[in-house]
């Protein structure tokens, strides 16, 4: 396994830091170090680029390692991707974790108007194309990671054969023992949960709906659903309460730990928290939440 993964630790955290100033991500990012957590990871969507934002996060943080999940292998030349990476991670000392991706049809095709028709090929030829792309300023000491968003089988499988394991997102425990069985005992397996710290039902699926919006209708996420026993009708009304509570745990500390802790039973090596604030907008920092469940706490 990539020494990252002992670095990284078994929790982090995935944030949209958009709607955050330069300076407010910064803070945000040293008082996650401070709690202990071992990873942020960011996305890569229509709002900063992730790599110059990495790299003002490393620059003002001294443990934590940043991760992109993930940068979208659409948007650069695998030979500009691989420029980024071996920078970001030689200039902090290796905490620097690329999460790459095919993201999703509306962006690459409708809104990029690139070529979406092969996502699987795109990404093996993309990986041969970094392998074999040309580097030529000082190397990091060790070469960096990089995991792949992986939910079906054979991106699954490309994880395990070409990559350092996999990032899923949007999944539940079930998923995350397929996805361990697939990539063997040797990868990582950094898995994103969304969590949200309230007892209130409605308070809860209300913030989960609005979170699932921006991702319900597309086929990646609702089609892994499907091969986990959901179906249509779950994806009706915003998300049934069946699948709502099935993907983001809410209640009590103790029952979101249950959750949590079923990940890492079912082969986990990381496990990233993506907190949903009840009553408040998606995107916005529950504090609560984060120190209940910081590693240090």
């Amino acid at each position: 396994m990539h020494p990252i993964a002992e670095r990284i630790g078994s929790t982090g955290v995935w944030h949209f830091t958009e709607g955050m100033t330069a300076a407010e991500a910064v803070a945000y990012a040293q008082r996650l170090e401070a709690l202990g957590y071992g990873a942020l990871w960011i996305p890569e969507t229509l709002g900063r680029d992730p790599f110059a934002h990495a790299a003002l996060l490393l620059q003002e943080t001294e443990h934590l390692v940043v991760a992109t999940g993930i940068a979208n292998i659409f948007h650069r030349h695998p030979g500009a991707m691989k420029q980024a990476q071996l920078t970001l991670a030689e200039a902090s000392g290796g905490r620097f974790l690329l999460g790459l991706g095919v993201s999703h049809a509306p962006l690459v095709a409708g809104v990029r108007k690139l070529d979406y028709s092969k996502p699987l090929t795109s990404m093996r030829d993309y990986l041969t194309g970094m392998a074999e792309s040309f580097y030529m300023a000082v190397a990091p000491a060790e070469e960096p990671a990089t995991v792949l968003a992986a939910l079906g089988p054979k991106m699954l499988e490309l994880a395990a054969s070409a990559a350092d394991g996999a990032h899923p997102y949007w999944t539940i425990p079930e998923h995350t023992a397929i996805a361990a069985a697939a990539l063997g005992p040797d990868k990582m397996l950094d898995v994103e949960q969304k969590i949200c710290l309230t007892t209130d039902a409605d308070a809860a699926r209300a913030a989960i709906r609005g979170a699932l919006s921006m991702y319900i209708t597309l086929p990646n996420y609702f089609r892994n659903w499907f091969r986990l026993g959901f179906d249509e009708s779950d994806l009706e009304g915003g998300g049934s309460d069946r699948l709502c509570d099935a993907l983001v745990p809410w209640g009590t500390a103790d029952a979101i730990n249950d959750r949590i802790n079923a990940h890492r039973d079912a082969g986990a090596t990381h496990v990233c928290i993506q907190p949903l604030k009840a009553g408040g907008g998606y995107g916005e920092v529950d504090w609560d939440a984060l120190e209940t469940f910081a590693p240090t706490t």
